[in-house]
């Protein structure tokens, strides 16, 4: 009885934190997904890193690709540039995912604290901009954009892979400086990358039996749900934006902290 109580429980608490996840993520346009192992691990009650992670990686991956549909049908997705940043995060993924899960759980856990911390500050760093007077589109691409973007994605790829997030936090600016593109597209183009890393990840990590399955599809359901009421709330608060990014900045920032003192302290 007890035991059927717990996991009730902890179904609900995974919808409900899918549910934050995928508001934040919405409502603040990036950082969000950061949020997901840190719940699964001290909320849900996931005591595998390794587990939380993976699972993490399926979530972000399948609200990435539904978030993805709105943008494209906006024409926000430039398709070739995602095509090409993607072909090569994808190899990075896979190589990160695999050097995460030989990482021992707590030290993969306390380097994963610390890259929340990074989010925090790239949340509300100065966004890159394009040169006085010109609009964005104006701006031809430069002569290297392949390799450029080749490079980028590898990068993110790794990264994304590695901790099992994301990485919109560092594909959205990749994306404004390598390509010069305006951010609007930028993150509607991250979103086909963060998915697919993301998917990447999760077949990396499945393959090993590290996805909670059950918990993963509780999460999800929530973070969709959870998704369109941020779009809502997004639109009536977009003149207070700025704002948002600092107090969700500030919640991560605290989170990073929290969890480098349960791992170290």
């Amino acid at each position: 009885m007890l035991e059927t109580s717990a996991t009730l429980v902890q179904q609900l608490l995974s919808i409900g934190c899918g549910g934050l996840v995928g508001f934040s993520l919405a409502l603040t346009g990036g950082g969000g997904s950061t949020l997901a192992v840190p719940l699964l691990l001290y909320v849900v009650g996931i005591q595998d890193a390794h587990m939380a992670i993976g699972t993490s990686a399926l979530a972000v991956a399948v609200n990435a690709y539904a978030n993805l549909i709105p943008h494209a049908r906006a024409g926000h997705v430039r398709w070739r540039m995602g095509l090409v940043f993607t072909a090569t995060g994808i190899v990075g993924a896979f190589l990160g995912s695999e050097l995460g899960k030989v990482v021992d759980g707590r030290h993969l856990i306390g380097l994963f604290a610390m890259l929340v911390l990074v989010v925090a500050v790239f949340m509300v760093r100065p966004k890159p901009k394009c040169a006085a007077g010109q609009p964005p589109l104006a701006q031809p691409p430069p002569p290297a954009l392949p390799a450029r973007l080749s490079a980028s994605g590898l990068g993110a790829g790794a990264i994304a892979g590695f901790f099992g997030v994301g990485g919109g936090f560092l594909i959205v600016p990749g994306l404004m400086l390598a390509a010069r593109i305006p951010i609007i597209d930028a993150i509607g183009t991250s979103l086909f990358g963060v998915g697919s890393f993301g998917l990447t990840t999760a077949f990396n990590y499945a393959r090993s039996g590290m996805i909670d399955w059950p918990i993963a599809g509780l999460f999800i359901f929530g973070g969709i749900a959870g998704g369109w009421l941020g779009a809502i709330a997004a639109r009536h608060l977009s003149t207070r934006h700025g704002a948002l990014n600092w107090i969700f900045a500030g919640l991560i920032f605290a989170i990073g902290v929290y969890m480098l003192f349960r791992t170290y302290g």
